[in-house]
């Protein structure tokens, strides 16, 4: 469960700046979550590959894993 737990601490540590632009309008908390959510799309992709790796693998298919 290591990616799980990774991914749920990259979302728990993004609180903060949620909480300051959503609720107090904290603009330069705004630009912040944005990188976040920036950091976020990487790091699923990063997750959607070693999936996908993952299960070429365990098929045992000569197709390699398209990155």
């Amino acid at each position: 469960m290591g990616r799980y737990t990774e991914l749920h601490e990259l979302l728990n540590s993004f609180e903060k700046d949620f909480v300051k632009f959503y609720e107090k309008g904290n603009k330069s908390a705004g630009t912040r979550v944005r990188k976040h959510m920036n950091d976020l799309k990487r790091k699923a992709q990063e997750i959607r590959m070693e999936v996908q790796s993952m299960k070429a693998v365990s098929k045992g298919s000569d197709e390699p894993a398209v990155q």
